[in-house]
């Protein structure tokens, strides 16, 4: 009754407003800020306040116990750090090599999906499952399989020869391979680790792209007699072109600033072979308590990570408005020329920065790029020549190889887990029974929770994520529906807002916030992440809320405001119960990101009582002595409660990004 009050004593107040008012700020203006407050609020204090406090913070440089104003004096000292340079090169070779792979591999696997005729939703299930297990799980795992003594992979790659034929043509150094100690293999390690946990969310948003090509186009290009590559050329590739562009840059800003697989895999080594210049930021800001110097590192490369913002800003601005028909600045040879020509320059780029690295990331990419073109006709020229037959036989054996092989790589680190897990420490140091456990033992399960305080942990970090995601649906909800719905003075730039704040990277945050949360010392309390939290889910939820509150018709809106219902009964009588797959598919989302949340919880946390799962998995490794069982059963407890959730919440997530995340 009171919301009811509430609302019909706005609505008189509108009404009674003047007109000159309500032209200037919109007709549903004062509902909209009622609703935006919350969004407003946190957005304010937690993401554009730490950026202008970390614009300040800048200027400054610790002198003892005392901060003094320097200028721009720590910017002109960046000029001259040799780490910094190295950091910055680094992110720059990680965030290339890693996209590259990641757009590749990503387009096949949507490819294969969407070929798919039995078997996609269980294909497409297990392809999502690196991108669901938590980045500390991905980062262990891996940093496992690579060792040189305890690792598989060296002593699969020397089974089936592959290692030594990798090192005889000179792709690899030395025989066995010292993957994450050798400084040539170091960097290729983890860019490829990156490309296995980045392959979902390139898969996922391309076979979306896929789905919404018009059939028609195949067929008429098919009557036509165009091949499968022709087809893939003219018709594939230009309806993906939105799709492409728009998950690329926006994977390229998350990579480009990634600090928590880096570190939990290498801790930027061997010496500064995989440093980036967030982790040159982290060493100086709070190793260092050198804020002032770590604030400047951080955004000395706003100016790079701006022009891939505005640039992503400006196509999901556009995406409502993709397919109508619009006037092209530059004719299709000029597009095409400029697409040539930053290839080239950026080409060019890569070869200077590592001219080793570069010849071997093209001959990883080249020669199974070549065999694929090779295939693709032999399969239209035993089409044209009437076998059509074989034709089906050898794309249906390509197409089975593909899978296989991919469906190798991204179930082997897993299945790594769930068999180590099983393990007593007599078969994991004589490394018995490799494959499988025999006999099966409860000996880590045992040993994780009497040697360490995971319960804790666990309890933790349910806590924070359980409570940040239902602060970010509440505030989501009432701000996506004001910007999609209510009409009022500054909704663009709000949505602006909003968008920007949803790719701005957390490695632009950290040292403000801590510095700030340290300074009313909240720091070592869980009330530090349940403030931070918000930062990276509400801009996302709010995006993705707006775009699936657009695609509900708003005649059961106009019917239920007809009836006599105010504009907050409307919303939580109708919109709320239609949006069930959009607000699934966000409190999903953010339950995931804070459960695995790593760089805030990191920075903000110290206290053994006080860790979440990532950070206190991360503690549990002293220098070279790595619990590899007791890890790997936490790996599977921290994994199972997001792989569950995911596996009966896909429905809704492929909806709910559908309808919101493209369509908004």
């Amino acid at each position: 009754m009171t919301a009811v009050q509430d609302s019909s004593t706005t609505a008189v107040a509108d009404r009674a407003a003047p007109p000159r008012r309500r032209a200037r700020l919109g007709g549903d203006w004062r509902l909209a800020w009622i609703f935006l407050a919350p969004t407003a609020v946190l957005v304010g204090a937690l993401i554009l306040f730490p950026i202008v406090y970390s614009v300040v913070l800048s200027t400054t440089q610790r002198h003892g116990s005392e901060t003094v104003f320097v200028g721009l004096a720590n910017f002109a000292a960046l000029v001259h750090d040799r780490l910094f340079y190295t950091g910055v090169k680094n992110s720059f070779v990680f965030t290339v090599y890693s996209e590259i792979f990641k757009v590749t591999a990503g387009l096949v696997a949507a490819l294969l999906l969407h070929n798919l005729r039995r078997g996609r939703a269980i294909v497409a299930g297990v392809l999502l499952l690196p991108w669901v297990v938590p980045t500390i799980v991905t980062a262990f795992t891996w940093r496992s399989l690579l060792d040189p003594i305890f690792g598989s992979v060296n002593t699969v790659l020397t089974v089936t020869g592959i290692g030594p034929f990798l090192a005889s043509i000179n792709l690899i150094n030395t025989w066995p391979a010292a993957w994450l100690s050798d400084p040539t293999l170091a960097m290729p390690s983890v860019i490829m680790v990156n490309v296995w946990k980045g392959i979902p969310f390139f898969a996922v948003n391309f076979l979306a792209g896929l789905k919404a090509i018009d059939s028609g186009l195949y067929e008429a290009a098919m009557v036509d007699g165009a091949s499968v590559w022709s087809r893939f050329v003219h018709v594939t590739l230009p309806g993906l072109r939105y799709v492409i562009i728009v998950t690329t840059l926006l994977s390229s800003i998350w990579t480009f600033n990634n600090f928590d697989l880096v570190w939990l895999m290498t801790q930027g080594g061997p010496g500064d072979a995989t440093a980036p210049y967030v982790l040159v930021a982290y060493t100086k800001a709070i190793q260092q308590l050198q804020f002032g110097p770590g604030a400047a590192s951080t955004l000395v490369l706003l100016p790079v990570v701006g022009v891939l913002v505005v640039l992503l800003v400006r196509m999901m601005r556009s995406g409502d408005q993709r397919t109508a028909p619009r006037r092209e600045r530059l004719s299709a040879p000029q597009r095409r020329g400029i697409m040539i020509a930053v290839v080239i320059v950026g080409l060019i780029v890569l070869a200077l920065a590592g001219p080793t690295f570069f010849w071997r990331a093209a001959v990883l990419l080249g020669v199974p790029a070549l065999l694929v073109l090779v295939v693709g006709w032999l399969i239209s020229w035993l089409a044209a020549r009437g076998s059509g037959r074989a034709s089906r036989l050898l794309q249906g054996a390509g197409t089975g190889v593909v899978l296989a092989v991919l469906m190798g790589f991204v179930l082997a680190p897993l299945y790594w887990i769930v068999v180590t897990a099983f393990k007593s420490d007599l078969q994991i140091t004589s490394r018995m029974s490799d494959l499988w456990p025999t006999p099966w033992s409860a000996e880590q399960f045992i040993g994780l929770f009497t040697d360490q305080p995971f319960g804790i942990w666990y309890r933790n970090t349910l806590i924070v994520s359980i409570s940040s995601t239902a602060l970010t649906l509440v505030c989501a909800s009432l701000g996506g529906y004001a910007l999609a719905r209510l009409r009022f003075r500054g909704a663009n730039s709000f949505t602006t807002t909003i968008l920007l704040t949803y790719v701005m990277p957390g490695a632009l945050l950290f040292i403000p916030l801590y510095r700030l949360l340290s300074g009313v010392h909240l720091t070592d309390s869980l009330w530090s992440l349940f403030l931070t939290y918000p930062t990276f889910t509400l801009p996302f939820a709010t995006w993705l809320l707006m775009g699936y509150f657009r695609s509900i018709p708003i005649d059961l809106e106009e019917a239920a405001l007809t009836d006599g219902c105010s504009r907050f009964q409307a919303f939580r009588k109708i919109v709320l119960p239609l949006a069930k797959p959009g607000l699934l598919a966000v409190a999903l989302f953010t339950l995931t990101n804070a459960w695995n949340e790593f760089l805030f919880a990191f920075v903000l946390i110290t206290k053994d009582e006080l860790k979440t799962l990532p950070v206190g998995m991360q503690s549990m490794i002293f220098g070279d002595v790595v619990p590899q069982g007791e890890l790997a059963v936490a790996s599977l407890l921290i994994s199972l409660p997001v792989v569950l959730m995911y596996a009966f919440g896909q429905r809704f997530l492929t909806e709910g990004l559908t309808a919101g995340a493209v369509k908004g």
